[in-house]
């Protein structure tokens, strides 16, 4: 394809640097709130680094948010790494659509819309409200023994997530919430941060959706095997070309899309963890944008989580996916913003501070 036409190029020329002068502003300021400095915890970086990403302090409110699901399948799949068939993708796209899935439930909890993006279920999808058709590939070939995607296909898919945050975005949301579907996912999502990370098969593989040790032993084995075909030299399109998915792939461009509007994307578990590893990669920069929801239970993730240096917000022992992790976290992201906007200072509330 044409770099020309590539929107997901287009953002990751736009992408700048969070502003550090924010981010020091907004520290600066918490220890004047009415409050031991540091005893917010967590909140008080998030609330920073909504700062930076505004580029002003206090920042403005991330309302409202927008929950993107973006669904793929794997030929993997039919390689006896998960007992669930293939079509349970689609099907699932079908409950989403209808609004009866876990996600469905949290982001009306939150006040959120959900867009699902098929950019590679392994079956035609009716036009429907609510769903982003968006097909790059009926599905990703068997990465167990060969590529599972061409780099066109990469970047097709990197330029559908980098749209759907950019059309998000136009439509009012000023926070993302990244989610994903595909049956099969959590083999290539192991492949893709071993290989970025560096650690083995076996320290990132995990039980998806609960998976006997046969099956486990069996999804390591092809982790392993997978890996093997990548070189020193492989550049980052190359692995997740060799390894991924198209809706992983599709994640990081949202990731990058929303990074280039300088809006917060939340992103869920280990599949977005995947992504973000390969954002890390190609676009170092485009992290600072990235708020990591919550800790899958998948191995993966905590490696994963370690390796781009990022704290989740909350640890639920969650592993569904679709999301739900990184909208349960939303309104604890929304409160960030909310102490540097709301609360008051030492001065102001007319309190002793201690350390005068």
């Amino acid at each position: 394809m044409s770099d020309a036409d590539s929107p997901y190029l287009d953002a990751m020329a736009a992408v700048r640097p969070v502003h550090s002068r924010s981010y020091a502003a907004a520290i600066e300021y918490q220890q004047r709130l009415t409050k031991p400095v540091g005893s917010l915890g967590d909140l008080e970086e998030i609330g920073a680094q909504l700062s930076a990403i505004a580029g002003q302090m206090p920042p403005p409110l991330p309302v409202p948010a927008a929950v993107a699901v973006f669904a793929g399948d794997h030929g993997v799949a039919r390689s006896g790494v998960t007992p669930w068939p293939q079509e349970v993708t689609g099907q699932m796209v079908a409950n989403f659509l209808n609004g009866g899935a876990a996600i469905n439930v949290f982001a009306r909890q939150v006040g959120a819309p959900v867009t699902v993006v098929d950019v590679g279920v392994a079956a035609l999808l009716e036009p429907q409200a609510g769903l982003r058709r968006a097909k790059v590939a009926f599905g990703t070939r068997d990465l167990s023994i060969g590529p599972a995607m061409s780099r066109d296909e990469v970047l097709l898919a990197l330029n559908v997530g980098t749209e759907t945050a950019a059309d998000l975005v136009t439509e009012g949301a000023r926070c993302l919430i990244s989610g994903d579907m595909g049956i099969g996912n959590t083999t290539a999502s192991a492949a893709l941060i071993a290989a970025f990370t560096g650690r083995r098969a076996s320290e990132v593989t995990g039980r998806g959706t609960g998976i006997d040790d046969q099956t486990l032993a069996r999804k390591t084995e092809i982790v392993e095997t997978a890996l093997a075909r990548l070189t020193p030299n492989s550049d980052p399109l190359q692995v997740m070309a060799e390894v991924g998915g198209l809706e992983i792939a599709a994640l990081a461009g949202f990731m990058i899309g929303g990074a280039a509007f300088q809006i917060p994307v939340i992103i869920d578990g280990v599949i977005a963890l995947a992504a973000a590893c390969f954002v890390q990669q190609v676009s170092p920069i485009a992290l600072g944008y990235v708020i990591a929801g919550h800790r899958s239970t998948e191995p993966g993730a905590s490696v994963a989580l370690h390796h781009l240096g990022l704290r989740p917000l909350i640890d639920l022992r969650l592993r569904l996916g679709e999301g739900t992790g990184a909208c349960l976290a939303y309104p604890l992201v929304q409160a960030a913003a909310r102490v540097l906007r709301e609360m008051a200072t030492f001065d102001s509330a007319g309190v002793v501070d201690k350390r005068d």
